[in-house]
């Protein structure tokens, strides 16, 4: 019996170790046995290990023996001159000189008004009229007054041409006549304040004060008439730009809330620079035939501030800087096939218009200039160019 475990200890492990050499994985996971499932692992866990490390073997020996290890992968563009055109972009507000609040000139009650929102008037209509306090009684007192002193005076006159009556009569005849003369237009010119009238045609885009509300002079509001014909945008422009924004220049003008774009020009620039922000006003004729533009609606403009007939162009992002602030780009020398030579080429730049910049020097025409791949090379070093522009 002594002999009987270590005999059955032997056999189990030779089977364990030996005789799993015929079963699957599957077979083991099947059998449900702790070690030899574990056996099985560390096996394959020591194959993989041995596998990684001549992989890795292989790829070392690869990569000492593959010439273009260290050259890096590029593409490029090619330096081309055309036309740049340079745009300040600006946002304004629309506006109209013929927008306005009428207020009453006399106090009183309003009376009358003779139009309602959305009415079209012309220049001099009659819109509302204030109570007169009795003025109309007064005048046709005074009127009946200015109409005898007109007869007594012309009565008097014709004596006087006739050497009848004295100078005396006369003078006061006249003076009596010019003075109620004088006081009938007086009284007219005040009844005038009692009527509203239109200063310009236009709509009446708001009645705000109703019929029967007692009115102060020039206080109350009675209501605003707007004209959508004359309409204009005024925006302020840095004073850096002075000299290249001028009367006459076409702007392209964009409403975003009606998803519109116009051609206008520029119809005024300011003659006095705001010295809180250094800018200065232009003011933009806007078309509006079919009155779709309304005042304080938001505008972009764009305005053509700047043209270069034979500009090149690059993407900002290849660009770096030196230690000593210079700026530069690498282009290509030495070219043969898809190898060549990174130069490093210092640039000077000008204005930018998106993601480009133009280049004023330090690029010629044809030159091929380090797109992708720009800030992984180095000066003097060999490149491979791949899907070459």
């Amino acid at each position: 019996m002594k002999h009987i475990f270590p005999i059955l200890i032997v056999s189990i492990l030779f089977i364990s170790c030996g005789g799993d050499k015929a079963q699957t994985v599957e077979d083991i996971l099947a059998s449900r046995d702790v070690k030899v499932m574990q056996a099985k692992k560390d096996e394959l866990v020591a194959k993989q290990q041995e596998l990684a490390g001549k992989i890795k073997q292989l790829s070392d020996s690869l990569a000492e023996l593959n010439p273009d290890k260290n050259i890096p992968l590029i593409t490029t563009i090619t330096a081309e001159p055309l036309k740049f055109k340079h745009f300040l972009e600006l946002q304004g507000s629309v506006k109209t000189k013929q927008n306005l609040v009428l207020t009453p000139e006399m106090s009183g009650v309003l009376k009358q008004v003779f139009v309602k929102e959305g009415d079209n008037v012309f220049k001099g209509q009659l819109l509302a009229r204030i109570d007169d306090g009795g003025m109309s009684q007064q005048k046709a007192q005074l009127q009946i007054q200015a109409d005898l002193a007109k007869t007594t005076f012309e009565r008097q006159k014709r004596l006087w041409e006739q050497k009848i009556g004295s100078e005396i009569q006369y003078l006061n005849a006249k003076s009596t006549y010019e003075a109620t003369q004088e006081a009938v237009n007086q009284i007219n010119q005040q009844l005038a304040k009692t009527v509203v009238r239109a200063p310009f045609s236009g709509v009446i885009d708001d009645v705000i004060t109703e019929q029967g509300s007692v009115t102060a002079a020039g206080q109350s509001q009675l209501m605003r008439i707007v004209n959508l014909k004359d309409m204009y945008i005024e925006t302020d422009v840095p004073e850096s730009y002075i000299t290249s924004i001028k009367n006459g220049k076409v702007v392209e003008v964009e409403f975003p809330i009606l998803g519109k774009k116009i051609d206008a020009t520029i119809r005024q620039t300011g003659n006095f620079i705001n010295p809180a922000n250094r800018t200065f006003k232009i003011e933009i004729a806007v078309p509006n035939k079919d009155k779709s533009i309304k005042p304080n609606l938001t505008a972009r403009l764009k305005v053509n501030d700047y043209t270069n007939d034979n500009a090149i162009l690059i993407p900002q992002s290849i660009i770096s800087e030196n230690a000593n602030g210079e700026q530069y780009i690498y282009i290509l020398s030495e070219i043969d096939g898809d190898r060549a030579i990174a130069k490093q080429a210092i640039i000077s730049t000008g204005k930018t218009q998106g993601d480009e910049i133009e280049i004023l020097s330090g690029l010629n025409k044809g030159d091929q200039i380090i797109k992708e791949g720009a800030r992984s090379v180095k000066d003097r070093q060999t490149v491979r160019v791949v899907n070459a522009k």
